[in-house]
């Protein structure tokens, strides 16, 4: 089973909010654990959403809007992505993470092509998701 980590961090990620030297070598001993562990599959921080961009459709049309977001009130700061037994064993590693007290960690399980009705997957999508996962 894969479940993506996301981060939300504290308030106000986007005013050049900084970890401390102590918050980089916690995260960074936690990160370590999670490889030595071998459930680690990916992680990255996010720079700000100034530095992005949201692309929403409206009748098949894209409608860019470059950041920052004043609408949002929770951006995600970063993410892992690990591969666990169980949702259980995936929420023992989050709740494990160093994170300060206004920081939160959602936990999503990933779809795999097994979670998808037969009828609803011809076998030739399933040979190009089976191709994609070889190449990642």
């Amino acid at each position: 089973m894969r479940f993506l980590m996301l981060m939300y961090p504290g308030p106000k990620p986007e005013n050049g909010h900084t970890p401390t030297r102590q918050a980089i070598e916690a995260m960074m001993k936690y990160n370590d654990e999670l490889t030595k562990a071998g459930v680690l599959l990916a992680l990255d921080g996010l720079q700000p959403t100034s530095k992005g961009a949201r692309i929403r459709f409206a009748q098949g049309k894209p409608l860019v809007t470059n950041g920052p977001f004043a609408e949002a009130r929770e951006v995600v700061g970063g993410y892992w992505l690990i591969q666990v037994n169980s949702k259980a064993e995936a929420v023992e590693w989050a709740s494990r993470c160093p994170a300060s007290d206004d920081e939160m960690i959602e936990l999503r399980q990933i779809y795999e092509i097994s979670d998808f009705a037969p009828e609803t997957i011809t076998p030739e999508a399933a040979a190009l998701y089976e191709h994609h996962q070889r190449q990642l």
